[in-house]
């Protein structure tokens, strides 16, 4: 086809140098999110329309028990387990996954029998096993040669040189024995936690701290956990979060004064149990909350120069909540 039959390209520019008009984009509609709103929606009315107009709720008894002085202080026994029991459980996560890691194969199998332990056995059967450990040892003898009574009735020669008799039931109280069922039980799950934030750790980081002359411990605490830790603070948050929940177990050592106990032992008195169960459910609602928002603040404090969203709108972005997210 020669110059003069080649078809002419369409002007793009119009006559009189005017731009060209606007696109009209189409929003793309998304039914299903509609459609979701509204099931939603009516999901929601049912259930306010539940808790205004059924009277077994007894909203009036539940505001009039459930703020009273042994239940608040059920409140502070329950903060106290948690805060003991995760300070507790953090520090001895931390030793048992640096144990984890080590070569040493003794140390390694302590660990990995610890958490194997402390993992498969539940806290509710810890809790009661240790409150009842005075039964195991109702009187514990410091000192002395292991076997010496057993080798003194033998030859009939009194060999006991026992220092001084510890009694179990006085020591490990219900408060102590649910502390160390929660804290004991705790250090092998945030073992495993630290363990995989240690993990996630470039390995050469830890040489070029040995480079530098660092001892292991000095690039433990200085290279290795910093960069750890947006590993480990979510999960750890989780954790506390839960808890905070598995306090309320406590209550089979018995310890009376916890926070699930008074408001069982309110309803139980008063022949209302259902109104304070959902107490209880505000109250570690409330509580949840608190821990909440300051997981998020951790989150977002060590997430600083990761590439990670810092606020919640460009978290919600990530999640494909916000402007150019995928929908339904």
């Amino acid at each position: 086809m020669s110059d003069e039959e080649k078809p002419e390209a369409p002007d793009l520019v119009k006559p009189d140098g005017a731009r060209p008009e606007a696109i009209k984009a189409v929003p793309v509609r998304h039914p299903g999110r509609w459609i979701a709103v509204a099931v939603l929606a009516v999901l929601a009315a049912m259930f306010v329309h539940m808790l205004v107009t059924n009277k077994q709720f007894q909203w009036s008894f539940i505001i009039d028990n459930a703020f009273r002085p042994n239940v608040i202080e059920g409140v502070r026994t329950t903060v106290l387990l948690t805060v003991l029991s995760m300070i507790i459980g953090v520090l001895l996560g931390i030793v048992l996954a640096v144990m984890r890691l080590s070569g040493n194969p003794i140390l390694s199998g302590v660990a990995w029998v610890y958490t194997w332990f402390f993992r498969a056995v539940p806290r509710l059967v810890l809790a009661v096993m240790f409150g009842n450990m005075g039964i195991l040892y109702a009187k514990y003898h410091v000192g002395g040669v292991p076997f010496a009574g057993q080798l003194g009735d033998a030859l009939g020669v009194d060999m006991d040189a026992t220092l001084f008799t510890v009694d179990a039931n006085t020591i490990l109280t219900g408060f102590m024995a649910g502390l160390l069922a929660l804290a004991l039980s705790e250090g092998a799950y945030m073992a495993e936690i630290v363990r995989a934030g240690m993990l996630s750790v470039d390995p050469g980081q830890n040489e070029a701290a040995g480079a530098l002359g660092m001892s292991r411990m000095l690039a433990m605490r200085r290279i290795v956990l910093p960069q750890a830790m947006r590993v480990i603070v979510p999960p750890t948050g989780n954790e506390t979060i839960a808890m905070l929940k598995d306090t309320a177990l406590v209550a089979f050592v018995p310890v009376n004064n916890e926070l699930f106990f008074q408001l069982k032992a309110v309803g139980d008195k008063s022949f209302n149990v259902f109104p304070m169960l959902v107490a209880a459910c505000m109250w570690y609602l409330l509580l949840s909350s608190f821990l909440l928002v300051a997981q998020y603040y951790l989150e977002r404090y060590f997430a600083r120069g990761s590439g990670i969203p810092e606020n919640r709108r460009a978290g919600l972005r990530a999640l494909g909540f916000g402007s150019g997210g995928g929908g339904a």
